[in-house]
């Protein structure tokens, strides 16, 4: 009976997100607008680049357009990172779709995993894609410089540190972190493998200045692109609650302890505050004078079951 009554509650569950009048931050500080000029600059220095690796966690939405614009990014690879959050299932389906596109080059990657089969498939499928180019053929010079591009927290810098593990047997040479702009500025060239010589320039992440929607920018900020506090914890909670109960993906329930799924953003923050022991004191005023009181600290919730979900422990789920 239970069963049945959490499934007819969820049936009643949200079918679309009301942003209300809520504006995405257009997080393009100064060392995305100087990432993008110091880019074009290298382009110009190290002639032989002629080869991208483009990043992304999300497909559709997580591609900056103004690469192609401003870089004309043309040949490259688009890689499709942190696969371990996405639902494999899907794989498929992103193909076909990215192939109408016109997105040809396409590689799925786990970079964080100490031993990624498909990653070692990236260096012959550069080598390859290279070769068959008539711009490239002019030249015997078998040494390649390749530039990783993205916007923030894809995983450029996890890549060429996974490149280096797996060419090289080395640790990491660029930095890595859980949030955007670790990467602040174009690097030099990171040697990445030996047999072809290939050279990779880690790049800042760089987001569009405009994002097209509300929406876009959401899925990018629930992914980490966008520094949490910009849109606010408890708003990227409440879109993710709502997306997971969208795709059917109630692991949060078992997770957190819940009875059954909710459509509630506040009552499942409230009851991840009581199970993790979240709280917070905060002053109420009363008739007879002010007292202290204990309350479930929402935002601290908020920002545990976010970063559950980048970690991969609320399922499987597909962003587009």
């Amino acid at each position: 009976m239970r069963l049945y009554q959490a499934l007819c509650n969820v049936g009643s569950f949200r079918t679309s997100f009301d942003f209300g009048a809520r504006e995405v931050a257009h997080w393009f500080p100064g060392h995305m607008a100087k990432g993008l000029k110091q880019m074009r600059a290298n382009l110009k220095k190290f002639k032989q680049i002629g080869f991208f690796l483009n990043i992304t966690d999300i497909p559709f939405s997580g591609r900056n357009p103004a690469f192609q614009e401003t870089l004309d990014v043309k040949p490259h690879v688009l890689i499709l990172n942190k696969m371990d959050l996405a639902d494999v299932s899907k794989e498929q389906i992103i193909l076909k779709k990215l192939k109408r596109n016109g997105v040809k080059n396409v590689l799925f990657t786990d970079c964080l995993k100490q031993r990624d089969d498909n990653v070692k498939k990236l260096v012959p499928m550069v080598v390859d894609i290279i070769e068959s180019n008539p711009r490239f053929n002019r030249d015997e010079n078998t040494n390649y410089c390749l530039m990783a591009i993205g916007v923030p927290n894809v995983g450029k810098s996890s890549l060429i540190n996974s490149l280096r593990r797996t060419y090289l047997k080395k640790g990491r040479a660029s930095r890595v972190g859980g949030e955007p702009g670790i990467t602040r500025a174009v690097l030099t060239r990171i040697q990445v493998c030996e047999r072809p010589v290939i050279h990779l320039l880690d790049t800042p992440g760089v987001l569009p200045p405009k994002i097209e929607s509300v929406e876009t920018g959401m899925k990018l900020a629930l992914c980490g692109t966008i520094l949490d506090h910009l849109v606010g914890e408890e708003i990227i909670a409440d879109y993710l609650l709502y997306s997971l109960n969208r795709l059917g993906e109630f692991s949060y329930v078992e997770k957190y302890g819940l009875q059954e799924p909710s459509d509630d953003i506040q009552y499942v923050l409230k009851r991840i505050a009581v199970k993790l022991g979240k709280t917070q004191r905060v002053k109420a005023i009363t008739g007879v004078g002010d007292i202290t009181i204990t309350v479930p600290n929402c935002s601290a919730a908020a920002y545990d079951l976010i970063r559950a979900f980048r970690k991969g422990q609320l399922g499987q789920v597909m962003l587009d």
